[in-house]
């Protein structure tokens, strides 16, 4: 048997089985101008629904680059990705499709942190943005309230939340945190009437460890209910003022 022989017939037959394969690729993605998109999944990944699929359908719609219905080798998805990423509640986008013209569309919706409720009314996301709050969806999240600016929403503000979020106590206990005039904080708890006076936020680990103790050493025994405010904002010292 002459090998080099079987060896060139060998290699004839792969190239003309790659050449087979290159042809039908070639035509079935030549064939992709016939095939419409007749489906859009929609998957939104988010612990709060800011957005729903009702809307995103609304908002390619109005843009005029919802999928449906478009020829398979005419989607921009691309496009739509761009376009979802310029909305502020929005994180990240990634669209694809199948060359049966099935197309998926994966969003990823940011995360609140903090609610910010003063004349300009917004959200404060997990990386320091600041987002509209949209009308049908509410996250709950701690409330700041008083005379709070951008800045410090997003700088010495969002510290002291992420403080307050690591302790089990305080995470338990804060809904409220109110800026007055002067910049000083006042805590107002998810139950009972007592405020507490942190004062700057400057020092707040040590000032809310002496409240912590200041509470489970008297008032779990007492209550603190009796008391319209604790007074922590001067070093070394708690006032208590009754009702």
């Amino acid at each position: 048997m002459n090998w080099k022989i079987v060896k060139y017939i060998f290699m004839s037959l792969s190239v003309l089985v790659v050449l087979a394969y290159l042809v039908f690729v070639f035509v079935s993605f030549d064939t992709d101008k016939d095939i419409f998109c007749k489906n859009l999944t929609v998957n939104i990944k988010g612990q709060v629904q800011l957005v729903n699929e009702g809307e995103i359908h609304q908002m390619l719609n109005n843009e005029g680059i919802h999928p449906i219905g478009t020829m398979v080798n005419q989607l921009q998805t691309d496009r739509i990705e761009h376009f979802l990423k310029q909305n502020p509640l929005i994180k990240r986008a990634v669209c694809y499709h199948t060359p049966t013209g099935y197309t998926y569309l994966e969003v990823a919706l940011r995360e609140p942190k903090m609610i910010v409720a003063t004349n300009d009314n917004y959200y404060v996301d997990k990386e320091r943005n600041i987002m509209p709050i949209p009308l049908f969806s509410i996250a709950y999240v701690p409330i700041v309230t008083g005379r709070v600016t951008k800045t410090m929403a997003t700088s010495e503000l969002f510290d002291f939340i992420s403080y307050i979020e690591k302790d089990a106590f305080w995470n338990a206990q804060i809904s409220q945190i109110h800026i007055a005039d002067d910049l000083k904080v006042e805590l107002i708890p998810r139950i009972g009437n007592t405020i507490i006076l942190l004062g700057k936020l400057e020092n707040y680990d040590k000032k809310l460890n002496d409240v912590q103790r200041l509470y489970t050493q008297c008032f779990n025994v007492i209550g603190w209910n009796r008391y319209k405010s604790i007074d922590v904002q001067y070093e070394n010292q708690i006032v208590g003022v009754k009702f």
